[in-house]
């Protein structure tokens, strides 16, 4: 299907979701990457997610000050921009999602508090698509980031970092027209 050109490299956006938001989004240029011409496409081989608050300019995982109650925190990566939608898991153009629950409960006093209790279910991640028979091909010049929280972001204002593992490859003209027709069709 696909012939690499080139090694693995990685790919890194940061999101950041201000306080009193509940979303943040942003785009990766494949640009210098992708090429119609040559049948030029990015495979992808992993995607993480690295969640952290900033304080001041500090970065630090005190993920208990980002949300004043219980959580639910989706990151998003996708080959056709969905705005400010997260997309149902059977989307085509949804590359990799994953979540992030934070959970609260009584402290020593008795009091409802955050308690800092994590946990990365019902979407998975990291990502892990394999090697490049396994990886999932991309022919569109933009990646697109969505962060969503169910509630707006408190205190500090809170950054998801995606690192995306990828190679960039030669499709045969078969490969691409059927991965183009895909993405196309996903846009409609």
């Amino acid at each position: 299907m696909a012939k690499s050109k080139t090694g693995s490299f990685w790919l890194t956006e940061a999101v950041s979701v201000a306080v009193g938001s509940n979303q943040g989004s942003g785009t990766l240029d494949l640009g210098a990457y992708v090429d119609v011409g040559d049948q030029q496409a990015i495979a992808i081989e992993y995607v993480d997610y690295i969640w952290q608050r900033e304080a001041s300019g500090i970065f630090d995982s005190y993920i208990n000050d980002i949300v004043p109650a219980e959580a639910s925190l989706t990151a998003q990566l996708t080959d056709l921009n969905p705005g400010s939608l997260v997309l149902r898991a059977d989307d085509n153009s949804l590359i990799s999602q994953g979540q992030l629950h934070i959970s609260t409960g009584l402290n020593g006093a008795g009091a409802m508090e955050n308690t800092n209790t994590l946990t990365a279910a019902s979407s998975f991640y990291p990502d892990v698509y394999g090697k490049l028979d396994e990886s999932r091909m991309v022919v569109n010049d933009s990646l697109f980031v969505l962060i969503d929280c169910n509630g707006n972001v408190a205190n500090n204002d809170l950054v998801c970092t995606v690192r995306i593992k990828a190679r960039i490859v030669k499709l045969s003209t078969k490969d691409w027209m059927a991965i183009a027709i895909q993405s196309t069709a996903s846009d409609n």
